[in-house]
């Protein structure tokens, strides 16, 4: 396998039974072998992507002053500004080539959170920033429970077991910003090998290259989508809770060649997260002789918590 595979929403979402367990099949089997698939069809139209991109240029356009008064001490990086440098991959001390900002999760009025998050952060500059960013928070969400759907008919549970969790679940939405690299980067990567924290990643961008998957025997490929595909990739939650069924892959985004350091990069990751008190217990259906228990319990909070410090994003 040389590339990640494509599938295709609209055949979970016919009328079809043969279909919807096509796309079961397929995805399910993706994300057994690599953990990642191009996904067509999606939620997405193309004047959302325009207008979400012009906007979030426009943002790391500005003035770096005007930025770091977005970033906002005491939140790990979880609303508004990270500026550049400041987030590193589990185990590196180089910073990562970025910055970014953080759109999340504005919930409905009747969702019975057991926790409060934090406002996102509003930016006065510019008139359609946030409504736009957040008109693209719902979509993604919306296309993610799909996704959560299908991959729950494949371990065997109820089709709308991740529907509750998912929905208001405390998400990411992360337009970053891979300025041009001005000097040799002495070791740091736009973004170290890491694992995703979440159940799943859909991501926009990685049709622009970089993007790299490591595959089982160790090799690295380049995920190359077509550009109306989104790249989805489970995260580590999602592979705790199937005790490894379903795999989180290792990937990178790597520095381009020297010839093309001068151009930025733009990539926008939706980190799927479920509401903080979800337990990551490991489904019986994914317990078997030849496949043990192979986690301890913990809630999808602690978890995040627990990684935000392994990536410097919480201060022990």
């Amino acid at each position: 396998m040389n590339n990640i595979p494509s599938v295709d929403l609209s055949e979970f979402l016919s009328d079809d039974p043969s279909k919807k367990q096509k796309f079961v099949n397929e995805i399910g089997k993706a994300y057994e072998e690599i953990g990642f698939v191009a996904l067509k069809n999606h939620f997405l139209s193309d004047q959302l992507v325009h207008d979400l991109y012009k906007e979030i240029k426009a943002f790391f356009d500005l003035p770096l002053h005007v930025k770091e008064k977005y970033e906002i001490e005491g939140l790990g990086g979880q609303r508004g500004y990270t500026s550049f440098g400041k987030e590193h991959a589990k185990g590196k001390k180089e910073g990562d080539l970025k910055e970014f900002w953080h759109f999340g999760q504005e919930a409905d009025d009747d969702a019975n959170l057991e926790e409060d998050y934090p406002e996102n952060v509003i930016v006065s500059e510019l008139e359609h920033f946030n409504e736009t960013g957040m008109e693209a928070y719902k979509m993604l969400e919306k296309t993610g429970i799909y996704v959560l759907r299908a991959l729950a008919l494949y371990i065997g549970i109820d089709e709308h077991y991740f529907d509750h969790w998912a929905s208001n679940g405390n998400s990411i939405l992360r337009p970053i910003h891979y300025p041009p690299i001005m000097e040799e980067p002495k070791g740091a990567v736009r973004a170290g090998a890491h694992g995703d924290i979440n159940l799943i990643t859909l991501l926009m961008g990685a049709s622009t290259g970089g993007l790299q998957v490591q595959r089982k025997d160790g090799e690295w490929i380049d995920a190359i989508p077509q550009e109306d595909e989104l790249v989805i990739n489970v995260g580590d939650m999602l592979e705790r809770h199937t005790n490894n069924k379903l795999k989180s892959t290792i990937h990178r985004v790597t520095n381009p060649p020297k010839e093309q350091w001068n151009k930025p990069r733009y990539s926008i990751p939706f980190f799927m997260h479920p509401r903080s008190d979800m337990k990551l217990n490991c489904l019986e259906e994914c317990i078997t002789p030849d496949n043990p228990k192979q986690y301890e319990d913990i809630t999808a909070g602690e978890f995040l918590h627990q990684r935000l410090v392994e990536i410097g994003l919480i201060k022990k």
